[in-house]
């Protein structure tokens, strides 16, 4: 891998992190959706998994764990499988499309969230809805290193209070980060083991950690729904730009 210029690296994750200080979520999809639009998607990919990982496990804590495992694990094991095992990053045949399906992902899922379509209740279904959610958000992963659809829009589904939502969502996201992490040891960026790639990781969480330390300070400093909309206008913009770049 040859030197990757840190700073538009460090600014990248600063303002993800920031995002997810601020929503609790969101590292993933702004990361990709930024470095997408100059980097190839497993590199980007690959320097995404330390801070997603890192910035997660807080949000794992909590008082859900056991009957959010009975509930959710079906899912996990399903995310997890097909991420790791479906043609997507890294493959021959389909590395010209990534930015195509990040761009399709982050536009649907822009337009989605300012729809907010009323979920059914999900609540009460059977482990094959949650490891159809949990496969299909694989196959999205494996695609675009991006794991909120459906996954988000499904858990939402379910009724969850704030705090085992929070704490779902950082599960969930944990477990699709490991995943992405196996998938690209095979598919792995050539000389990802070296020093110009290990200052770039570096970068990235310090950067990560910063926006999150940020986020969290600004939250509650200005409306919540406002500043949801504005970041899901710039999902679609972002979206729309690696379209146009594919």
């Amino acid at each position: 891998m040859e030197a990757t210029p840190l700073w538009p690296v460090i600014t990248v994750f600063v303002i993800a992190g920031c995002v997810k200080g601020v929503t609790g979520m969101g590292l993933p999809t702004v990361a990709m959706s930024l470095l997408g639009l100059w980097m190839p998607a497993a590199q980007a990919a690959a320097l995404l998994v330390a801070p997603s990982l890192a910035t997660n496990l807080s949000q794992c804590r909590g008082p859900h764990l056991r009957p959010l495992a009975a509930r959710l694990w079906p899912g996990w094991v399903a995310l997890a499988a097909v991420t790791a095992l479906a043609p997507g990053i890294g493959s021959a045949d389909l590395s010209s499309a990534a930015n195509r399906w990040l761009g399709g992902v982050l536009v649907g899922y822009g337009l989605w969230g300012l729809w907010r379509p009323t979920l059914p209740d999900l609540s009460h279904t059977s482990r094959w809805a949650v490891a159809l959610a949990g496969a299909a958000t694989g196959l999205v992963t494996a695609l675009t290193a991006v794991f909120v659809l459906p996954w988000v829009p499904y858990l939402q589904s379910l009724r969850l209070d704030k705090a085992a939502m929070v704490q779902a969502l950082g599960l969930s996201f944990t477990v699709a980060t490991l995943a992405l992490a196996l998938r690209l040891q095979t598919v792995w960026p050539p000389g990802w083991d070296s020093a110009p790639a290990w200052a770039a990781t570096g970068a990235a969480l310090a950067g990560a950690f910063a926006g999150l330390w940020l986020g969290e300070r600004l939250r509650g400093r200005f409306d919540a729904a406002t500043f949801q909309k504005a970041l899901l206008l710039v999902f679609i913009a972002l979206g729309t730009a690696n379209l146009l770049r594919a």
